[in-house]
């Protein structure tokens, strides 16, 4: 008897498979849906093309500041709140169209105004964050180190030296994503008088701070990262982070950024799972859809399981953050286990596509190299496993 298949909606079925959507309040699931419009017409057609230039989404910025979704109440006039899982969804369906984009975005609005927001003055914030929610000032976040990873906690290289009412930075830094074109880069550097971080804001054209973009890389090209260098660039007090006195304080903004980049795991292997099951119900061979064989169900299922548990952790992480109960320990867990499930979970889309899953025009084989940053920054798995284990134990293993 024949058997005859239907074609499906390549979307029919998304990763959002126990659908945590619906745990949205109706106007923030209309928030959520003009967002996924704007992602659907203005960054998926071009996501692809700017991966292989290796280009920013710059020409966006006007489009982005018209979403009304940069920034908190209090950063400027007439921010609506948003809760964290709002927030979170909101990166998740920004990495599941282009990792890229969620990155360029979260290190503006999440590093960068997060730095200012959790360790400026209330005259620092009220000077940069509303030039910063219109998209007027773009900003950027520098801690690491061409020689400082893992260990900026206690290694920082780059210095800074008080001289009278200005302080004198030197140093390099590398990896800073939106650093060639930032208008603001927060600067951490260990203070010589004290030993202590501290934080410092490098504004566009100060003299002695150069930029250039790193080449070559083979995930989120998107990007933008920079090598900076600092010789003796002059930043006035005014400038220093008034509540940065230590790398605790740097902490507590990568506490926050930490979890958008478990979000942002989550819909990075969206984007895969849903590119591989589309590609499953339409690619033939032996006369059938692929879709239809056991190896290729048994995966697409593997990766829903992923998606779904580091959803349901995610989902919990919000529901701590907004009752402002959310640790260190737990961001970290966070970031740590949907990275590690992420991996997994690119790579089975990139089987499903076979030799076609190393080609750009295939969107699984750009979900499968960005995983690769989205895995690595923020901290490793490993570091973050230390500092869950940490908690589990009392003890710190941290060299």
């Amino acid at each position: 008897m024949a058997t005859h298949h239907k074609k499906m909606d390549p979307f029919a079925v998304e990763g959002d498979f126990f659908r945590i959507k619906d745990l949205l309040e109706p106007e923030e699931r209309q928030t959520l849906e003009r967002i996924r419009s704007f992602l659907a017409d203005k960054v998926e057609p071009t996501a692809g093309e700017l991966w292989a230039r290796s280009e920013s989404p710059l020409h966006l910025v006007d489009a982005i500041r018209d979403l009304g979704i940069t920034g908190i109440p209090g950063d400027a006039p007439g921010i609506t709140a948003r809760s964290p899982l709002l927030s979170g969804l909101i990166s998740m369906e920004m990495a599941r169209v282009d990792p890229s984009f969620a990155t360029f975005y979260g290190v503006h609005s999440g590093l960068g105004m997060g730095s200012i927001r959790e360790c400026g003055s209330d005259e620092q914030r009220q000077r940069w964050l509303p030039q910063m929610v219109e998209w007027r000032k773009i900003g950027a976040f520098g801690l690491t180190e061409p020689l400082v990873g893992s260990g900026t906690a206690r290694g920082l290289l780059t210095t800074a030296r008080r001289d009278g009412g200005e302080w004198v930075l030197n140093g390099e830094k590398r990896w800073i994503g939106n650093g060639t074109f930032a208008d603001l880069v927060v600067i951490w550097a260990r203070d010589e008088a004290d030993g202590q971080v501290k934080g410092f804001v490098v504004e566009k054209g100060t003299p002695g701070f150069t930029a250039r973009k790193l080449e070559g890389k083979i995930a989120l090209r998107g990007v933008q990262n920079a090598h900076i260098v600092l010789d003796d660039v002059r930043v006035p007090e005014e400038n220093r982070l008034q509540r940065a006195d230590s790398f605790r304080d740097t902490a507590r903004v990568l506490k926050v950024t930490r979890g958008g980049v478990a979000w942002q795991a989550i819909g990075c292997s969206i984007g895969a799972y849903e590119a591989a099951r589309a590609y499953a119900v339409e690619r033939e061979q032996f006369g059938k859809p692929i879709g239809s064989f056991q190896l290729i169900q048994d995966l697409l299922s593997r990766m829903l399981g992923n998606i779904t548990a580091s959803q349901a952790m995610a989902v919990r992480m919000a529901q701590l953050h907004a009752e402002g109960a959310l640790s260190e320990a737990q961001a970290a867990m966070a970031k740590m286990f949907c990275t590690t499930r992420m991996r997994e979970t690119v790579a089975w889309a990139r089987e499903v596509f076979g030799g076609n899953g190393i080609l750009l025009e295939y969107k699984a084989a750009r979900f499968f190299a960005d995983a690769e940053a989205l895995y690595s920054y923020e901290g490793t798995r490993d570091m973050n496993s230390l500092i869950v284990g940490r908690a589990a134990t009392g003890i710190s293993a941290f060299v």
